[in-house]
């Protein structure tokens, strides 16, 4: 199931990821949110706070419970979270990992932007600039959070932080190479191509009936 969410305040959106985790069942089908965040910072569980180096907007800081550092998200910038049932799909946390980033990689091509991965840096960079970061949590072989697509955000505020725990890391946009589409066209050429990799589920066995 697909939900285009439009812009969510990230709490709220947080919030709902894990309550439809913690209450998925065998048979809940997977979902995938498409949406954009108002400004927010958001620190993984390992993150330390002295990557944000300053804050002159004042724009929220968030501690969640996914992994990595600290990024920004915003207005302008593609998010997709992927809640997905893992054994069901015959994947590891690794496989989801390079299945998404795959996706973008993917996705930019379609716009004759050339990107790649970085050995030990999760994410997708454009000539060494990130243009995409990707964090995950995963409870009971579920996963949720994802990844954000910068499409043609404002980047300031990324100059306010060390991306990812990368001082001096650049970071970019596909408007900054020609592309006009906004962030709701790229999402359905994003989603096409996580449609297309992701595993096929499991058919969920029958509970024996009662004798």
């Amino acid at each position: 199931m697909v939900k285009r969410l439009g812009v969510v305040d990230y709490a709220p959106a947080l919030e709902a990821m894990r309550v439809f985790t913690a209450a998925r069942e065998a048979a809940t089908a997977d979902e995938i949110w498409l949406l954009q965040h108002p400004p927010v910072f958001t620190l993984g569980q390992a993150g330390k706070a002295e990557h944000l180096l300053q804050n002159p907007a004042g724009i929220p800081l968030v501690h969640i419970d996914r992994g990595g550092q600290i990024t920004y998200h915003g207005p302008g910038q593609l998010v997709a979270y992927l809640l997905i049932d893992l054994p069901r799909r015959a994947l590891k946390v690794r496989e989801l990992v390079l299945l998404m980033e795959q996706a973008i990689i993917d996705t930019l091509a379609d716009y004759g932007i050339a990107a790649e991965r970085k050995n030990g840096a999760p994410g997708v960079y454009v000539a060494g600039d990130k243009i995409a970061a990707l964090g995950l949590r995963v409870r009971k072989g579920c996963s949720y959070h994802g990844l954000a697509l910068n499409v043609n955000a404002d980047l300031t505020p990324f100059g306010w932080i060390n991306p990812c725990g990368y001082p001096g890391l650049r970071t970019v946009r596909m408007h900054d190479f020609g592309v006009a589409d906004d962030v709701a066209a790229v999402g359905e050429r994003l989603l096409g191509h996580l449609q297309r990799l992701l595993p096929p589920m499991r058919a969920v066995e029958a509970a024996p009936s009662g004798s």
